[in-house]
């Protein structure tokens, strides 16, 4: 059987069609290239934090700091001082992003812990930035540490949380009064030391002070510093606990010494 000839027409035809559908998916644009006509601008990318990396914790305490801090190490033999004075590494699996250190020294009359944790928080999200993503971090910390109202007449502040981020417990009132020394909770212990929001100590500060036991067993103070800068939080803990059932631990002392370390630090990742 004879085969039909292919129409020449047919083919040209096709040919045109095969060009329009091509022509509808991507338009040409005035150099030639395809362009999308529902796409808007690009949303610009949130800006990256200041730190990529973080500096070892265990060696960013100066040698007569920690002697300062745990004076029951001065009694030890030097062998014993060393171990001390070198602290235990917190076990993180990116030290880059999350690292700590602790210290303790026992003497006969009291105890004392040291304890740094450094995080430096990267957001994945490229509509927020590293640094918004990191005082979210900061702002549940300062949240769940509930601290009271201050004692002037003005109305507490509240750390901004980004939307979707728990808000926690609300704030109190200026009314609501300050936390005695012989308060049930131990928080605070006297005015001008109760726990509070740092003024100029990285982009947000503020410090904790914890009474912990009582009864027949020896009092535990812990003062915590925490503090932002950019895109990294860095939390100071530092424990004091007498031996003798009676002993209370100095809370101006304990504060003074959290937030030089404090300082210290925040002048170290500004370098």
């Amino acid at each position: 059987m004879q085969r039909k000839a292919y129409a020449p027409g047919l083919a040209a035809l096709a040919a045109a069609l095969a060009a329009g559908v091509t022509g509808c998916t991507a338009g040409a644009g005035t150099d030639g290239s395809a362009t999308d006509a529902k796409a808007g601008p690009a949303a610009p990318a949130a800006a990256p934090g200041k730190y990529r990396t973080l500096f070892e914790p265990c060696g960013s305490v100066e040698r007569t700091t920690l002697r300062d801090l745990l004076p029951g190490a001065a009694g030890m033999p030097e062998e014993q001082q060393a171990r001390v004075y070198r602290g235990t590494a917190a076990v993180t699996y990116d030290t880059d992003r999350r690292a700590g250190c602790t210290w303790k020294a026992d003497a006969p009359d009291a105890s004392h812990q040291l304890r740094l944790d450094f995080e430096r928080v990267v957001s994945y999200d490229a509509t927020v930035s590293d640094d918004d993503r990191a005082q979210a971090v900061y702002a549940r910390k300062q949240v769940a540490a509930a601290l009271p109202a201050p004692a002037s007449s003005a109305p507490a502040s509240t750390p901004a949380v980004p939307s979707g981020t728990p808000s926690g417990t609300p704030a109190k009132t200026s009314s609501a009064p300050s936390a005695p020394a012989s308060s049930p909770s131990g928080t605070g212990t006297g005015l001008g030391l109760e726990p509070r929001v740092l003024e100029g100590l990285g982009d947000a500060a503020f410090l904790n002070d914890v009474l912990t036991g009582a009864g027949s067993g020896a009092q535990q103070r812990t003062v915590s510093v925490v503090f932002r800068t950019s895109n990294v939080v860095v939390t100071v803990e530092y424990v004091a606990q007498p031996t003798a059932p009676a002993g209370l631990p100095d809370s101006k002392e304990l504060q003074d010494k959290a937030q030089g370390l404090a300082r210290s630090l925040a002048e170290r990742f500004n370098e």
